[in-house]
């Protein structure tokens, strides 16, 4: 949780702000994060962070077109540090909301001595054990009642249940249910749930269309209005619905595999949603491991699921060339050569084994 005073320096850049920038992770998380900033503020602009792993340089020539004043960085746990040097160099104050674990040699390594460089994260404490996603953050900075819909979706959609959820669910019990003990059930039992998986969706569509869906989202009274037909939203619901019926198909090709102590999904295409499959079909079969790998070419991304996943995963990198994951102790992605895809499924039976 960030402290009171961390909050109000935050309140006070954001102030100071005249043109912001706001830069966020590229899920409904980040994505939230930045509407309940910007509804709060009433100015500035969004731009959703494609970049893996970290926030390359090449997106200051959005911050430099839009003349921007200030730069919000929110939930992205790596930033280049040429990115920082050339803000630095633009005079452009940088004010970072992140919730990962990121250790202060890190932080000092990519921003030495840096005057306009602002760094706000509650993981930085090993007393606080809450690991708050950045629109939990993002919705204490604010405090807008009328926003919480907006922080509860990106909360359960990084699985994490707020201390609010109580409150949303007395204003929009429509939207809720009975029986939500967890995020995931939240996020996939309800309607509030529905519309965090389609901020996810929509993010996946081009630039022009998600720049819609952030104006759209902008200007909602409420969760309501998020699936009315209307013009503006348009690209949005279609994107959402087409997505919705690929997800489905996988889900269902996921799950003839249930049998197995491990849970195979491998496919290809131009949509990348292995995370979202595999949060889902670890939620169907939590005693289970779930391995769901999408391949692009010669690079295929794995997402695997599964009780201390990440210290299997790192024993499994060690063992190949050009292979990179990390992630949380038991939900991890990775990076690695298509052609290791049958290695590593036969190192991730054995370590299981």
């Amino acid at each position: 949780m960030l402290t009171k005073k961390q909050i109000l320096e935050i309140r006070e850049h954001l102030e100071k702000a005249q043109n912001p920038i706001f830069y966020y992770d590229n899920d409904a998380d980040g994505l939230c994060a930045f509407l309940l900033l910007r509804r709060y503020l009433g100015r500035g602009y969004g731009v959703a962070i494609r970049s893996y792993p970290d926030l390359d340089a090449s997106y200051l020539k959005k911050a430099e077109q839009l003349k921007a004043d200030y730069i919000f960085v929110l939930d992205k746990p790596l930033i280049a540090k040429k990115f920082i040097e050339e803000a630095d160099s633009m005079q452009l104050p940088i004010v970072w909301i992140e919730h990962h674990k990121i250790t202060q040699a890190e932080i000092s390594e990519n921003a030495p001595n840096k005057k306009n460089f602002y760094f706000y994260n509650p993981a930085l404490s090993e007393k606080k054990k809450l690991n708050e996603p950045t629109s939990c953050l993002a919705y204490k900075i604010a405090e807008r009642k009328e926003d919480i819909w907006l922080a509860i979706s990106g909360c359960i959609a990084d699985c994490y249940m707020p201390d609010f959820a109580d409150e949303f669910a007395k204003r929009y019990p429509e939207f809720w249910g009975k029986e939500i003990k967890e995020p995931f059930d939240a996020y996939y039992k309800t309607e509030i749930g529905r519309i965090a998986l389609s901020l996810n969706f929509g993010l996946k569509d081009s630039i022009s269309h998600v720049v819609q869906l952030q104006n759209f989202l902008i200007s909602c009274k409420g969760p309501s209005d998020v699936f009315l037909e209307l013009e503006i939203n348009k690209s949005f619901r279609e994107k959402y619905n087409e997505i919705n019926k690929k997800y489905g198909a996988l889900l269902k090709e996921a799950k003839e595999s249930e049998s197995h102590k491990i849970i195979y999904l491998i496919y290809g295409g131009d949509l990348s949603i292995s995370s979202d499959l595999a949060n889902n079909t670890s939620y169907l079969y939590p005693d289970k491991f779930v391995m769901v790998a999408y391949k692009k070419g010669a690079i295929t991304n794995i997402s695997l699921r599964g009780k201390k996943i990440k210290t299997i995963l790192e024993t499994i990198l060690k063992k190949l060339e050009n292979a990179r994951g990390g992630g949380h102790e038991n939900a991890v992605g990775a990076t690695i050569r298509t052609e290791d895809l049958e290695k590593f499924k036969e190192l991730l039976e054995h370590e299981i084994g």
